[in-house]
């Protein structure tokens, strides 16, 4: 059985999906903060926090547990530096009650999710995983200081890990039986599908300065379903004898924010009305991602990779969440 923790949330309930269909049992673990419980439409779930040890105890005691994909994380860049504590909290120390556990009762391969946040601003394009790893908040460093403890543990005891270090989630399942549905909701693509559908009045555009094309900053967007593909097959190499390792996941080319808004108009020949205004503090002008380790060596093919793809997977779902 494969331990989602978190596995309510955006990425891991694709994840869910994605291990369902390829014939894995599957149990989801999760506190329901962020995450929704009809998004578990696979497997078993368990309401439960990581901060409770004791409970952590009864379901691995309960549960033949063979690995663990750990999606349970805060998120919010900007909260993350308003109140670090609770980022390192529930980022660091309850992720140590997981890896305790997981010790004590023998379970040996861990699939985390990391993030491009770990590498903070670039240093050169695209990113590859050599970057040196400069994070800017708290949220990245949580994400940094996590890998850190994953190396040592694997060195110091019988455990594997892979890290996946995402650059920018986007798009729903092409099924539109789940989707992108944070609250509060900070990512670009469903801002703006909101005010397609009349959710919000504008998108705002943060910055139009910055040295690209058109003054917007850039960023790589993958499809979340080819995320999900990037865990199981993780989860595969490490089942083959795989050494712990980390990998990005992007698609390797970038799209401005003024891209993403003008085809997503062309996509549903509507006005998205936008409002210009200052940069964010801390926002590099692109972040363009390399994963040609993951492809080589997990064998990874994003299928979804075109813009309009995402947009057109994204749509179905806000039309599905409206409706």
């Amino acid at each position: 059985m494969i331990l989602l923790v978190g596995g309510a949330g955006y990425i891991g309930s694709h994840a869910n999906k994605l291990l369902t269909q390829k014939g894995y049992k599957t149990l989801v673990f999760d506190n329901l903060i962020y995450g929704h419980k009809e998004a578990v439409k696979w497997g078993e779930f368990i309401l439960g926090d990581l901060n409770d040890i004791k409970q952590l105890r009864l379901l691995f005691g309960k549960y033949k547990i063979e690995a663990v994909m750990h999606f349970a994380a805060f998120a919010y860049v900007g909260e993350s530096v308003e109140n670090p504590e609770k980022y390192y909290v529930n980022n660091i120390s309850n992720t140590l009650n997981l890896l305790q556990v997981m010790r004590e009762f023998n379970c040996k391969n861990f699939i985390f999710s990391s993030t491009c946040a770990i590498y903070g601003n670039p240093e050169y394009l695209p990113i590859d995983e050599h970057h040196p790893q400069n994070p800017i908040n708290p949220y990245g460093k949580s994400k940094l200081m996590i890998e850190k403890i994953l190396e040592d543990y694997s060195k110091a005891y019988d455990f594997k890990y892979v890290a996946l270090r995402y650059f920018n989630a986007a798009g729903d399942d092409i099924d539109c039986e789940i989707g992108e549905n944070h609250d509060p909701e900070t990512h670009l693509i469903p801002l703006v599908l909101d005010v397609a559908i009349g959710k919000r009045k504008d998108i705002k555009v943060f910055g139009t300065d910055y040295d690209t094309n058109d003054g917007s900053a850039i960023r790589d967007y993958i499809h979340v379903t080819d995320l999900a593909d990037a865990h199981i097959l993780a989860l595969e190499y490490l089942k083959n004898g795989g050494a712990s390792d980390v990998f990005n996941l992007g698609n390797g080319n970038g799209y401005s924010v003024f891209e993403v808004i003008n085809k997503a108009r062309e996509i549903i020949n509507k006005d998205i009305k936008v409002t210009l205004t200052d940069r964010r503090p801390g926002d590099p002008a692109k972040l363009i991602g390399d994963a040609t380790k993951a492809k080589k060596i997990l064998g990874w093919k994003p299928k979804f990779s075109d813009l309009e793809k995402i947009l057109e997977t994204a749509w179905e779902w806000h039309k599905c969440k409206k409706n």
